[in-house]
């Protein structure tokens, strides 16, 4: 987490998760070194975190708030980390789209970034689980929205996520043209992966009803796996990212005939 001076409060909550995810725990002392912020700024934060159920205080830190370590940032807090980044892939991503048809988004903020990038839309049929996407979508005038925009239904995740029976039940009935989806992680051995299990079963629901899956994730999901896989690396078409993934990666992605789409700068 180096260099991480001047981050808004979201930005610096959403880092303090992925560290609590990466490493089991936080201590006051090393988190207020690597964002240069005073004790007090940091506790405020834990405290903040704490009220939200996403962590547990302990003497000089936190810990997980249980032993599923599902704990993940709202929506706001994780747009903003790698906001340029996620709006670079989301340009990329939107070209693949067609302009007719129907397409699927899953939840998170890097496939909202793909469908802030869409623009008009009105021969578009949206299927998602995302509030945030069917907001978007919902929210353009009225000429320049997708004909249609179903919404799942199901239990809210902190990223604004529809899972659960609810949603699985709605998704079995649909087939789309194009899915576009995120995920927590990515990983050679352990696919794509998420934090929660509600959710994976949920986004495996979407890839099953999708002719061409899009994945976009930034080149940080490679750093970890998380909790759950609900797909290999072979069940994605297209990644597009805003960086080439390591070696390793990419040997695994060629072999499965995943197409690497590295999203221009700018």
């Amino acid at each position: 987490m180096g260099g991480a001076g001047g981050l808004l409060a979201g930005q610096r909550r959403a880092l303090i998760l992925a560290a609590l995810r990466r490493n089991g725990g936080v201590r006051v002392g090393e988190l207020t070194a690597e964002f240069g912020v005073s004790e007090m700024t940091v506790r405020r934060d834990l405290d903040a975190l704490e009220r939200r159920g996403s962590l547990r205080k302990v003497h000089g830190g936190a810990v997980p708030a249980g032993p599923s370590t599902e704990a993940e940032p709202v929506f706001r807090e994780k747009a903003a980390l790698g906001a340029g980044e996620k709006r670079r892939i989301g340009r990329a991503a939107s070209l693949l789209l067609p302009r007719a048809g129907s397409v699927a988004f899953g939840g998170g903020t890097t496939v909202r970034a793909v469908a802030r990038a869409v623009g008009p839309a009105p021969g578009l049929t949206v299927v998602t689980n995302s509030l945030p996407v069917a907001e978007l979508f919902h929210g353009l005038d009225e000429g320049d929205r997708p004909a249609e925009v179903v919404l799942t239904g199901g239990v809210r995740t902190p990223s604004d996520a529809l899972v659960g029976p609810v949603a699985d039940a709605a998704l079995a009935a649909f087939h789309v043209d194009v899915l576009v989806l995120g995920a927590h992680g990515l990983g050679v051995a352990s696919g794509l992966t998420t934090p929660n299990l509600a959710e994976a079963a949920t986004n495996a629901r979407l890839l099953a009803a999708a002719r061409r899956v899009v994945l976009v994730a930034d080149a940080t999901k490679w750093r970890t796996a998380q909790l759950r896989t609900f797909a290999g690396l072979g069940a994605v078409d297209v990644l597009v990212t805003d960086a080439a993934p390591p070696p390793a990666a990419g040997d695994a992605l060629r072999a499965a005939g995943v197409e690497v789409r590295v999203a221009p700068p700018g």
